[in-house]
C-alpha cells in the first residue's frame, strides 16, 4: 500500500486529488496540508511514501520545502504538482530532491502512473512537462556560452546593483564591469537591463 500526502493551499485542488485517488486499492491518502509547517508537522509522526506538492504555498515555496523534507525524511518521493511550466520551476524543484514534476490538469491515469514510477526508483514527469524539458535542451544548443566572470556579473545585475556596487563586489573597476555588461549584451543579444534580467530569470540562473 503507498501512503500519499498532499500539501496545497486550494481546498478545491485536495478535494480534486481525493477524488482521483479514492477507492484504489493499492494507494491510500493518509492526510493532506495548506502550509509548509503542517506538512513538516505531519511528516515528523507519520510514515508517508509519496508527497504530491504545490510549488505556490503561503508560508514557504514548494522549491524549499522539497530540499528541507528531502534533509531530514530522504526516503520520501516528493512530486510536484504546479501550475507553473517554467523550466526554472522544473529544473530547481528537481535540483533540490523531487522525483517528477506534474502539472495540475493532468489525468487520473498519468497520477496513477506518476506514483508507481517513482515508487520504483524512478524520475517522472508529466506528458506536457516532457516537451518542455525536451525544448529546452533543444533551445540550450543554441545558448551563448558566458564565462564565469560574464555570469557572476549577470546574477548580480538581476539584484538590481549599479556598475560600481558590482565592481565594488567583484574587486573590479566599474569600467570592467561596463564591458563585461556590453559582453553580455551582445552575446545574449538584447538591449536593456530588464532583457538580461529575464534571460537570466528563464535560464535559472537566480
Amino acid at each position: 500500500m503507498t501512503k500519499i500526502f498532499i500539501v496545497d493551499d486550494h481546498n478545491v485542488v485536495i478535494e480534486g486529488i481525493l477524488s482521483l485517488l479514492q477507492n484504489l486499492p493499492e494507494i491510500t491518502v493518509c492526510g493532506y496540508a495548506q502550509t509548509a509547517k503542517d506538512c513538516i508537522n505531519f511528516i515528523q509522526k507519520n510514515e508517508i511514501d509519496v508527497i504530491l506538492m504545490d510549488i505556490n504555498l503561503l508560508d514557504m515555496n514548494g522549491l524549499q520545502l522539497c530540499k528541507t523534507i528531502k534533509h531530514t525524511n530522504p526516503e520520501v518521493k516528493i512530486l510536484a504538482l504546479s501550475t507553473f511550466n517554467q523550466i526554472s520551476y522544473i529544473n530547481k524543484m528537481m535540483a533540490n530532491g523531487a522525483s517528477g514534476y506534474l502539472l495540475k490538469n493532468i489525468s487520473k491515469d498519468e497520477l496513477i502512473q506518476a506514483i508507481e514510477a517513482v515508487m520504483k526508483g524512478n524520475i517522472f514527469y508529466c506528458c506536457e512537462i516532457n516537451e518542455i524539458i525536451k525544448t529546452a535542451k533543444k533551445n540550450a544548443e543554441n545558448l551563448p556560452i558566458l564565462t564565469k566572470r560574464e555570469t557572476d556579473i549577470l546574477k548580480l545585475i538581476t539584484e538590481g546593483l549599479t556598475n560600481p556596487q558590482i565592481g565594488e563586489k567583484l574587486f573590479i573597476s566599474p569600467d570592467t564591469v561596463d564591458s563585461h555588461r556590453k559582453n553580455l549584451h551582445t552575446k545574449i543579444k538584447v538591449n536593456n537591463t530588464a532583457l538580461l534580467v529575464r534571460y537570466a530569470i528563464e535560464q535559472g540562473l537566480v
